[in-house]
């Protein structure tokens, strides 16, 4: 290997607040207060809050090397399977700070409101197109919002046909708070296994479903990074049984512009936004996770909803079917006018970041798979999953090898996901990244292998470059010291 991305570099030390400063010491001048003195109550606040005595540079200065230990995807690649970490442009941001954006209050009347109003309502039909199914809420703060407003809205319908149903079904390879979402709408989740290529067999769903099924839930391109050949076989199956079919989208970076959802039998589809749209991702928000669905299933989209009459938009609760409120304002609404940017930005382009976000996963999956496992040797979509198979023979198991590509400058892939893999190594580079960083990457990926065979405690002990080295995550989660 030529070159590595990480260096040992200038790493600062930097203790806890509470452990600098000076008693009498500020970093602000307030204005003189023009109320009496009045002292606290200490039977409510004891002594009042701790806050230590800072100067305002010791301030700056703590956030700021915090920062630099950070990494994010403005810092290098971040290859994270499921979870599309891709760039976020600047531009985005630039628009989603516009003084009239940025300034709405949600409870302004309609007519102080009709920019955002409008922006929202063509997204709603932007993300329609995309997809193929042509109602569209964006309501849903998250993808896993997105998820249960969708199961809101299979248990609504099925209540309205009259033949409320019990359970769905969902296959092993599908993303991991799918079974959450339905159980939480009072639904059983029932496992479907998935087929020796990875994919769903129809055979499989048809001895499964029945008319106490309420639908199958599928996340295609599934958690292998695989296309689900059969899916069409697979709606028709659900919907004969009076049936619905929920696609999990969080992975429709791999298809946008190439594959009509709508087409394909899936009734509902949830968005994530700050995945497939390119808008801020983590950090616990904020995120988006709007649905699309049928014009038969329209009814039951949450309310409010944004429509237009007479080239007026405003925000309509009348609709006596709908599942009602599952966000109480727009609070998001920043990440919707990222998303909007991205659309507009990009145009009919949109179907090239799919096939280039496919094409650099195939590259890494061609390049890897000599020295490490692949457990399905078939063409993958926007990821890769490997094994550490090959490494277990010397002791170093996925972990190790995660933990030793961040000695590389690398944040490592996600690991021991799907759960029908074990040892899972999931890589999603996403069309972001170029032929040199994939390349940089796919060396340090092979010196590991390498280094596996050769000296398997030089990955046992790594990390070894970074701040904080390998920690003790079992005490941490048992016995985590919040400290302040």
């Amino acid at each position: 290997m030529k070159e590595k991305m990480g260096t040992t570099g200038l790493i600062f030390n930097e203790p806890l607040l509470w452990e600098k400063g000076s008693p009498g010491r500020t970093g602000i001048s307030l204005p003189k207060r023009d109320v009496d003195e009045a002292p606290l109550d200490k039977q409510l606040v004891g002594d009042g809050p701790d806050f230590p005595d800072l100067s305002e540079l010791d301030v700056v200065r703590h956030f700021t090397k915090l920062s630099q230990w950070n990494f994010g995807v403005d810092s290098g690649m971040y290859p994270l399977g499921s979870c599309t970490m891709k760039y976020n442009p600047k531009t985005n941001e630039r628009q989603a700070t516009l003084p009239g954006f940025a300034g709405a209050h949600p409870l302004l009347p309609k007519r102080l409101s009709q920019g955002i109003l409008s922006l929202m309502f063509e997204l709603q039909h932007l993300l329609g197109e995309i997809t193929g199914l042509p109602a569209v809420t964006l309501q849903p703060a998250a993808g896993s919002h997105g998820e249960l407003t969708g199961m809101l809205i299979f248990a609504a319908y099925h209540k309205h046909q009259g033949k409320p149903r019990s359970k769905v079904l969902i296959p092993d390879t599908a993303h991991g708070t799918n079974p959450a979402s339905a159980a939480l709408c009072g639904f059983k989740a029932v496992a479907v296994q998935s087929g020796p290529n990875g994919v769903l067999v129809p055979e499989a769903v048809d001895a499964l479903m029945d008319e106490d099924t309420a639908g199958i839930m599928i996340t295609n391109p599934n958690t292998l990074g695989l296309f689900e050949d059969n899916i069409r076989q697979v709606a028709d199956i659900v919907h004969k049984k009076g049936g619905l079919v929920y696609g999990d989208g969080a992975n429709m970076n791999a298809v946008m512009g190439i594959v009509n959802v709508g087409k394909t039998g899936v009734d509902v589809l949830h968005l994530n936004l700050h995945k497939t749209f390119s808008t801020p991702h983590g950090g616990g928000g904020p995120g988006a996770g709007p649905v699309c669905v049928t014009p038969q299933l329209e009814p039951f989209l949450p309310t409010p909803r944004i429509v237009k009459e007479k080239e007026i938009y405003r925000l309509d609760d009348n609709h006596p079917l709908s599942v009602g409120k599952v966000h109480a304002f727009y609070g998001n609404v920043g990440i919707l006018i990222r998303a909007y940017s991205y659309i507009r930005s990009l145009g009919r382009h949109l179907k090239k970041v799919s096939q280039y976000a496919v094409l650099n996963a195939n590259y890494i999956k061609q390049r890897l798979k000599d020295v490490y496992h692949l457990p399905y040797d078939r063409p993958c979509m926007h990821e890769c999953v490997f094994t550490d198979k090959h490494q277990q023979a010397h002791h170093v198991a996925t972990l190790d090898i995660a933990k030793r590509l961040m000695d590389h400058g690398f944040h490592p892939p996600t690991i021991y996901f799907p759960l029908v893999v074990s040892g899972a190594i999931m890589i999603e580079p996403t069309e972001s990244e170029s032929k040199e960083t994939l390349d940089l990457f796919i060396d340090a990926m092979r010196q590991i292998a390498q280094e596996a065979e050769a000296c398997p405690d030089c990955l046992h002990e790594s990390p070894q470059y970074p701040k904080v080295r390998r920690l003790d995550e079992t005490l941490a989660a048992r016995k985590p010291c919040l400290k302040g």
